[in-house]
């Protein structure tokens, strides 16, 4: 049976498989960090050397996904999707039995390799085996899946931790990914890519190589998701910080926009899910999604409305706009993929999401040290502009490309 004539339910099989597993994924990203209280009182460290431990298992992750989109085209997506998840669950259940600080680095590498393989391997499965007209609501699942396994992994780890203690709470959290690996074994075929397997036998996609990445609309992806994360990390990491600062706001009203933001940007996944599946003007929905965003945190910067009221319904619509470019977004980047390269070119474009994740922080917290806040939100604006533009070329070059 051909992509083209698969009935609703394979294709919700498929969907809703990846999503788990994307889910997991962030959820074993935030695993670790909301238990870093107790594991600095019980290591006697800093701060500092834990979120080392996170800064490695995301660099790691950062490069090695530019690796692994080659693998998945080369290998497949089902024993690349199985290997990483089994790597990354192991090495969190591992983390609950480390002696010692040092010990917790090894496991960061490890677990970076396991997270480096679901973009590349998820969008591969989606775009072999989800029917075109369901993509965007593919897409949608596939990111609101990733947001809920970031709100999860804090509540559960935290309330776990608070009846066992942080290391049973890391162990039965590595252990239910054990388990969910079971599972997706045992529905391993939902899981496999092999129409974009058979598309790779072709000896004229084999050739492509490492070629398709220098191609001007990928390398213009990855800029795109370069900005992206360059402005949403810096409104994750130090909009708190930033907005006591510039409007004298407590910790929990500033806490309560980026909230605010988030749960907006979750919502607008859910909306951008529909749009992308109804139009194929996917460049005039992100381009329009992130220039309203922008507005809108510029709106708020102005204080037009004082901040103690603008400030929280301000963030949540522009957190709302972005999300909806989501959906869009992952089209565009299909549309600008050669047939037989998902793997290699999804790990290309999204490893630009942690190069922006790695370099971001650092520079946004120079900003507020040195006492310029206005600067973060400065940035955020610039970087969602210049990702308009990315858009733009992007759309421009793949009508240039396509045929007569």
């Amino acid at each position: 049976m051909t992509v083209s004539a698969q009935p609703w339910q394979s294709d919700a099989r498929v969907i809703g498989a990846v999503a788990v597993a994307h889910g997991f994924s962030h959820f074993f990203q935030l695993t670790l960090p909301p238990l870093f209280p107790a594991m600095k009182e019980e290591f006697g460290v800093g701060y500092g050397e834990l979120g080392a431990v996170t800064g490695l298992f995301y660099a790691v992750s950062g490069i090695a996904q530019f690796g692994a989109g080659f693998v998945v085209d080369r290998f497949g997506a089902r024993r690349v999707l199985l290997t990483g998840l089994t790597l990354l669950a192991a090495s969190i259940l591992a983390v609950a039995f480390v002696p010692g600080y040092w010990a917790l680095l090894p496991l960061a590498v490890a677990g970076g390799l396991g997270n480096c393989v679901f973009h590349p391997a998820d969008f591969s499965v989606l775009n072999a085996r989800v029917h075109g007209t369901r993509l965007g609501r593919a897409y949608g699942a596939h990111g609101l899946a990733g947001n809920i396994g970031w709100v999860l992994a804090p509540l559960i780890g935290v309330a776990l931790s608070k009846l066992f203690g942080w290391r049973e709470a890391v162990a039965l959290m590595g252990a239910a990914g054990l388990v969910a690996v079971i599972g997706f074994y045992w529905g391993r075929d939902w899981i496999d890519d092999r129409i974009e397997a058979r598309i790779k036998r072709n000896e004229t996609t084999r050739t492509i190589g490492q070629a398709v990445l220098l191609q001007r609309p990928i390398v213009m992806c990855f800029v795109y998701f370069f900005l992206l994360s360059t402005a949403l990390v810096g409104l994750q990491t130090f909009a708190v910080p930033a907005s006591m600062a510039m409007f004298g706001l407590s910790d929990t009203l500033a806490a309560k926009s980026l909230t605010l933001f988030l749960i907006g940007s979750s919502c607008g996944i859910i909306i951008g899910a529909v749009l992308a599946d109804r139009t194929q003007k996917h460049h005039i929905v992100a381009a329009t999604g992130l220039l309203l965003s922008a507005a809108l945190i510029f709106l708020a910067v102005l204080e037009i409305v004082p901040a103690i009221y603008g400030l929280p319904a301000l963030m949540f619509l522009a957190g709302l706009a972005v999300g909806t470019t989501g959906p869009s977004r992952d089209s565009i980047v299909r549309r600008a993929t050669p047939p037989g390269s998902s793997g290699r070119v999804y790990g290309f474009v999204y490893s630009g999401l942690d190069s922006g994740s790695t370099l971001a922080p650092a520079a946004f917290g120079l900003l507020v040290d040195r006492g310029n806040p206005t600067m973060v939100y400065a940035v955020v604006i610039v970087s969602l502009v210049l990702a308009v533009l990315t858009v733009l070329d992007i759309r421009r070059q793949v009508a240039a490309r396509a045929p007569a």
